[in-house]
């Protein structure tokens, strides 16, 4: 095997540019796999990471009426219980969840200022102890709620960077006044992502998707909601999954759970699966690359054609040795090896070229039309090892042509 494969390479190195055009469409095809394959996945990436944010793998699990988030500002439905630290636990028993928080959130038009600021579609939360940890947030200047604030009631407020730099531009926030609703609010600190995510806004559908994140958010203990709001009002829930495959089932179950303690049917908790959300938008654009995808592939085809013509070439250039090999007694095996290793060796060098092309392709296109791309190992191993059963199929027939070849006849052949 070593011998036929230091052979097959003098071949191909004694005849470069006829070597070179015989793979160049595996190289082709394989490239044009490898770059497709790369920017479907990381397209498909990026579609995630926008959805689901800074990679905490959250789900929310709200009220519905209908399609839509209930506007609490209409009054408290009847029939939905507020939640309680048993409905808490309930929730932090299901399989794959790491962390749960219950937390009310308005929208606010027209009802947060600063002296002559003010932010438009803003959200206020009213949040409990481990909303923070839960959504992945850190304090990043101030500090955040004690015990002590909620159990006294206290009208103290927490910023995101957004609506700190609406309300005080240019200034610190922290210490200073924040009126929501006529009721001032003291800030206390200012919270920000673990890790900075910036989502792709490429259409009107991406601005609604993350307007909550573009107007601001406030936030306030859960125990001061009613100076604001309303008493008895029911909660929203959000819980962390351990990884973000979980994400769909934690939704689907935690929803079951808390739809059972309702008596009304005119409304529902229902899960924001954003995980679904990702993998509908991914499937929108699948047909077509499923069709770029075949159209490579034919250059594989073609690729295969030229090696198996090739190789048919070399078979009839070879005949006076076939026919000697076989005159000093080399069975049909070796010789149908022979010429077997060089078509698997041929194809396979085409494969590996491929690959490095289509890499490079692949961080082109990236940088000239900034599409994300993500190099697929998978896919880069599956191209060689492909490209060798081409080379295993299309190098048969003229296996086998050389080693059926008569060594009288080949021997006499000029």
């Amino acid at each position: 095997m070593i011998e036929n494969i230091r052979l097959s390479f003098r071949g191909i190195l004694s005849h470069k540019m006829r070597s070179f055009l015989t793979m160049l469409g595996i190289i082709i095809g394989i490239a044009a796999i490898i770059a497709i394959v790369s920017t479907i996945k990381g397209t498909n990436e990026q579609i995630q990471k926008n959805l689901i944010g800074s990679g905490e793998n959250n789900v929310i699990v709200q009220m519905v009426q209908g399609d839509w988030e209930y506007d609490y500002s209409q009054g408290i439905p009847s029939g939905i219980p507020v939640l309680t630290s048993v409905d808490k636990d309930s929730l932090l028993a299901i399989d794959h969840v790491e962390g749960v928080s219950l937390f009310h959130r308005r929208q606010e038009y027209e009802g947060v200022f600063h002296v002559n600021d003010s932010i438009n579609g803003g959200y206020i939360y009213g949040i409990d102890a481990d909303y923070f940890p839960t959504v992945g947030l850190q304090i990043m200047r101030g500090r955040g709620f004690s015990a002590n604030d909620r159990e006294r009631y206290r009208k103290v407020c927490i910023l995101d960077t957004v609506s700190s730099e609406s309300l005080f531009p240019g200034t610190d926030p922290i210490g200073k006044t924040v009126e929501i609703r006529q009721e001032p609010f003291t800030v206390i600190g200012i919270v920000t992502e673990k890790d900075s995510f910036e989502p792709a806004i490429n259409s009107i559908e991406d601005y609604y998707m993350y307007r909550q994140d573009a107007s601001g958010k406030i936030y306030i203990p859960d125990a001061s909601w009613p100076i604001v709001y309303q008493y008895d009002e029911p909660q929203n829930v959000v819980l962390r999954a351990g990884n973000t495959t979980a994400m769909t089932q934690i939704g689907r179950d935690a929803a079951s759970l808390l739809n059972n303690k309702i008596s009304s049917s005119d409304f529902q908790y229902k899960a924001q699966d954003l995980l679904e959300q990702a993998k509908e938008i991914q499937q929108l654009s699948q047909s077509t690359n499923t069709m770029l995808i075949w159209i490579a592939g034919i250059s594989l085809l073609v690729g295969g054609i030229g090696v198996m013509n090739i190789m048919l070439v070399s078979v009839t250039e070879r005949t006076s040795e076939i026919g000697l090999k076989k005159a000093i007694g080399a069975p049909k095996r070796a010789i149908l090896g022979q010429f077997l290793t060089e078509a698997v060796v041929l194809t396979s060098t085409g494969g590996i070229l491929g690959v490095i092309s289509g890499i490079i392709l692949a961080e082109l296109i990236s940088r000239l039309n900034g599409t994300p791309v993500a190099i697929s190992i998978e896919a880069a191993v599956f191209a060689v090892v492909f490209s060798m059963l081409i080379g295993i199929i299309f190098g048969i027939l003229p296996s086998y042509k050389a080693a059926n070849l008569d060594p009288i006849e080949a021997l006499r052949h000029e």
